[in-house]
């Protein structure tokens, strides 16, 4: 938001432009034209300013702040002098003040600075004997009194300078108004214009102008020009205020009479002494019809139809104004220059500057300040910056407002460089940065990641200013934002000019926030628990953040005392801390603690909104307390909330709990009734209903329905993949996780273990291994679920119980190398040798003790990619690290003796197996056939077959079975 000038305000407020702006433009500027052509900048139609050739430009003084100060003459100076510097103020007055002409007295009294040094002067001119009240002195009193704020004062002041048979003037009503109108008492601002009419004078231009901008920076503009035009026609009518709507005032100042009181009786007591007859309050001068002829009025109305949006006018009082011949100002200029251009007439503006320039008007700083502000807010940054580097070019110099505007510019735009030329150029001239420049900066290094750069410009800063609590709270949030809590807690514990200055509960606040987003809660709490120790009280905010803090964090037991300690210091929770405590308790499943909280917020007086609703529906729903879900979505809707989404999706959740189908379609379909229909959570829950309940068809159309509008997500796939394979419908199955894998959706563990569980259902195991390769590749952990699926892969596909039961265990047991060791029997497996045996190489190569089932899978994944030699290197290896052999090292081995031909080696074997060497087993039975059908020994293969049958079967054969079947294994371990 660019802040908007008034006539007054150009030449002494300061601006703050808070701009969004887009990225850089490159393009020089040269000039304006076909710039603002380029941007399709145009004139509106009911808007158009006429600066004719002809029309007669009066000179008149500029607002530049550069005027000088008067000088005065005699013995003045001297005085002037005197008074300020010596700290005897009586005697001072006493020894030159005494025989001053009322002139020199006016001068006198306008010259302090001080309230209380112009009241002891002015005390002192009254104690003088041939001293005659007037009403200037008056009007330098009651300003600074008001200037001060200090209304009891005032009013005394006021009650004298009535004993004292002194009439206020137009200057002095004016004057009043002002100094209440600049303390935001616009009413009563407005009362002392009725006191005046019943006085029967009437506001003059100047009077009526102060009015008129009152109104305009109360953003009372329909009164404003109302009031306006009434001074116009004679007529001014204020019946609309009334003593009895004003709120009584006493501002702390002890008074026992309020204000409207004050007015009141003054209104009355000296509403009978009228001016002599025949001034300004006569009824023929008040009738009359007048035009407005000073400058200053001119501008205030430019100023007041601007802001009210109401261009036409404004640029109707412009042509007025030329039309008139009243001395156009750079005030006049300013104003309706950003007038035009916060209206996006920025080739009005420009025109205006140009014939600003024609007719011997200088702009000043403000007017380039203004060029600025307009540019950067349309998003133009290269024509902003142009008119920053235009105004040394012209003779000008950038003011506190010029550095703020362009360092707020370039730094919301993290412009780093160009920032820290703007700064070398101010330092340059001994212009230091502003305090109000200082956390922009800062919070652009943060954003860059250039910490010692912001750490360096802050303490750089401190050595020379002391910081405002404000300040220092705006440096620690902007840490706080990045989760910099050491950074913010370094600012928020730094060095004080000032040791007896209180950190103010602000920064307390923001360094709560900065521990709280960093979810250090016990810091949190320790710096609360120390705020009052350090002479700061925590307020209503400290309390909230760090009970929706704890809430969050589901510290529920601290978020539940801070609470009660909140109520018995007498503060208010408000509603959004009541609710983020019952839902976490919701969420944690203690729903009674979340009914007492709810209970305690409504004795509170407070009413419960859809968050807190939300949270009770929700949790019960968790738990399947459909009634209780009921009873509190009927509360709501009794209390005239409208369910939304999440609450609905809720019951949802309820019904789909108990099974309950009807229910949850009532509550889909009301979804489907608001605004923009149902979201991904509730078409995902009732999707999940139909999985549950093997309604194909249903959630098949609830899919289909998510695909078309791309809102299908990882558990929408999964829904219906589980729903396929409940049904047996494998084949969909898989169409569904090839189709998940193409969208994209594979992103965490679990959705990878869907798809890869589907796979192995469908005995795929292939496409599991490669999934898990992908996995593995995408830094993605595999956890317990992936595991699982693996096993499962392992069973299904052949590999002896033996192997799995041991993998399985260990992994289980979380021995090392376990994790590895299944994965590369995956990989051996499904035929992806490449992945596995890297696998295996790096192990070897850590040359570490191992345990048998590691060495077990890399015997596996050695044989079974046709590395025989390697395989029995890794079995070498084994026993020379002084590991036995176990079921599965023999089973890998036959293995690999049947694959290399190496039938001495698969006898070996069969003989230890068939004399009791080694414990029977039919896997390892099974290992010895096919290592004979691998060698081309089916002959063989089928008497192992035969003897593995006796050994497990026992059966009876005959004498002569018996003694052909020796023979024949005699031959066998013969060969």
């Amino acid at each position: 938001m660019i802040r908007s000038y008034s006539s007054g305000e150009l030449s002494r407020e300061s601006f703050q432009p808070h701009i969004l702006v887009l990225p850089r433009l490159r393009t020089s500027v040269n000039f304006y034209s076909q710039m603002l052509n380029s941007r399709g900048c145009r004139f509106h139609p009911e808007f158009k300013l006429h600066c004719h050739p002809k029309t007669l430009f009066l000179p008149a003084r500029s607002s530049s702040s550069n005027v000088k100060k008067k000088r005065y003459g005699g013995v003045l100076p001297s005085i002037l002098r005197s008074l300020a510097s010596d700290k005897d103020l009586e005697k001072t007055l006493a020894s030159g003040c005494e025989n001053l002409s009322p002139k020199e007295q006016t001068v006198v009294l306008k010259e302090q600075s001080n309230c209380e040094r112009l009241i002891r002067v002015f005390e002192f001119f009254k104690s003088l004997k041939d001293y005659v009240p007037n009403v200037i002195h008056y009007n330098i009193v009651l300003r600074a009194l008001g200037r001060a704020q200090k209304w009891d004062k005032l009013r005394l002041c006021w009650i004298e300078m009535a004993k004292n048979g002194v009439l206020p003037t137009n200057n002095t009503y004016g004057m009043l108004v002002d100094v209440y109108g600049k303390a935001g008492m616009v009413k009563e601002a407005l009362l002392w214009i009725k006191h005046m009419r019943l006085r029967g004078l009437y506001p003059d231009e100047v009077t009526m102008n102060t009015v008129v901008r009152v109104l305009k920076d109360a953003g009372d503009f329909d009164r404003a020009d109302r009031f306006y035009k009434d001074w116009c026609i004679g007529r001014v009518d204020l019946n609309d205020i009334e003593l009895d709507s004003m709120i009584d005032l006493d501002n702390g100042s002890g008074s026992a009479i309020s204000f409207k009181q004050f007015l009141s009786t003054e209104l009355f007591r000296t509403g009978g002494r009228s001016p002599v007859s025949g001034t300004s309050g006569s009824p023929d001068i008040e009738s009359s019809v007048r035009k407005p002829r000073l400058t200053s009025t001119y501008n205030t109305l430019i100023d007041l139809y601007g802001k009210a949006d109401r261009l036409k006018d404004a640029a109707d009082v412009f042509a007025e104004m030329l039309k008139s011949g009243v001395a156009m100002d750079t005030i006049t200029f300013n104003t309706m220059i950003f007038t035009c251009g916060s209206h996006g007439h920025l080739l009005e503006a420009e025109s205006l500057l140009a014939k600003m320039e024609e007719r011997g008007i200088p702009p000043d700083t403000k007017t380039y300040n203004i060029f600025l502000s307009l540019y950067a807010g349309a998003g133009n940054i290269e024509a902003a910056l142009e008119y920053y580097r235009k105004i040394r070019k012209v003779g000008l110099f950038p003011d506190i407002v010029t550095h703020r505007a362009v360092l707020h510019i370039l730094c919301e735009r993290n412009m780093v460089q160009e920032a820290e030329t703007v700064i070398e150029e101010m330092e340059e001239f001994g212009i230091h940065i502003d305090e109000q420049s200082l956390p922009v900066i800062i919070k652009m290094y943060i954003a860059e990641g250039l910490l010692d750069r912001a750490k360096m410009l802050f303490e750089k800063f401190i050595l020379d200013h002391e910081l405002s609590s404000k300040t220092s709270a705006a440096i620690i949030d902007a840490y706080a934002e990045r989760g910099l809590w050491s950074e913010a807690e370094a600012v928020f514990y730094g060095k004080r000019d000032n040791p007896r200055q209180n950190r103010s509960v602000l920064e307390y606040n923001v360094m709560v926030k900065a521990y709280g987003k960093a979810e250090l809660y016990d810091k949190a709490y320790s710096l609360f628990k120390s705020m009052r120790n350090h002479g700061t009280w925590p307020d209503q905010c400290t309390y909230n953040s760090l009970i929706q803090m704890f809430s969050g964090g589901d510290l529920v037991d601290h978020a539940r005392d801070l609470l009660g300690e909140m109520r018995a210091a007498g503060l208010k929770p408000k509603c959004q801390t009541y609710s983020s405590l019952i839902a976490c308790y919701a969420r944690l499943g203690q729903l009674s603690d979340a009914v007492d909280v709810y209970q305690e917020m409504i004795s509170a007086g407070l009413k419960p909104n859809e968050v807190v609703f939300g949270s009770l529906i929700d949790g019960f729903a968790e738990t399947g307390g459909v009634e209780e879900a009921l009873q509190y979505f009927r509360m709501m809707e009794e209390s005239g909330i409208s369910a939304n989404k999440i609450v609905l999706t809720s019951l949802i959740k309820a019904y789909t709990k108990v099974g309950c189908l009807e229910g949850a379609k009532r509550a889909y379909e009301k979804i489907k009734d608001l605004e923009g229909g149902p979201d991904i959570v509730a078409s995902n829950s009732m999707l999940n209903l139909y999985a549950d309940l093997g309604m194909v068809s249903e959630a098949r159309c609830v899919f289909d329905n998510l695909k078309e509008t791309g809102s299908a997500d990882g558990f929408s796939f999964a829904a219906m993949m589980y729903l396929y394979k409940s049904m047996g419908m494998l084949d969909e199955a898989i169409d569904v996780a090839d189709e998940m894998k193409q969208s994209g959706l594979l992103r965490d563990c679990s959705s990878y273990n869907k798809v890869m569980a589907c796979y192995v259902t469908n005995g795929q195991l292939r496409g599991c291994g490669e999934l898990l390769h992908e996995m593995i590749n995408r830094k993605i952990l595999p956890d317990m679920g992936t595991f699982n699926v693996l096993l499962t892969s392992l069973k299904k596909g052949g590999i002896p119980i033996e192997a799995v039961t041991q993998l399985e265990s260990s992994y289980q047991e979380g021995k090392p190398y376990a994790r590895q060791a299944v994965i590369i029997t995956v990989f051996s497996l499904v035929g992806l040798h490449a992945y596995a045996l890297k696998s295996c190489d790096a192990i070897i190569k850590a040359e570490i003790p191992l345990e048998s089932f590691v060495y077990n899978a890399m015997i596996y994944a050695y044989g079974s990619s046709g590395q025989i030699d390697k395989a029995l290197n890794v079995f070498m290896k084994m026993k020379d690290d002084g590991l036995e052999p176990d079921i599965i090292t023999y089973i890998n081995l036959v293995s690999c003796y049947g694959k290399a031909g190496m039938l001495e080696g698969v006898k070996r074997i069969y003989s230890q197996l068939k004399f009791g060497e080694i414990e029977p087993n039919e896997s390892l039975f099974k290992a010895v056939m096919d290592a004979y059908k691998d060698a081309n020994k089916p002959d063989l293969a089928e008497l192992v077959n035969q003897e593995m049958k006796f050994a497990f079967e026992g059966p009876d054969y005959s004498e002569s079975e018996i003694e052909g079947e020796s023979k024949s294994e005699d031959i066998v371990l013969d060969l």
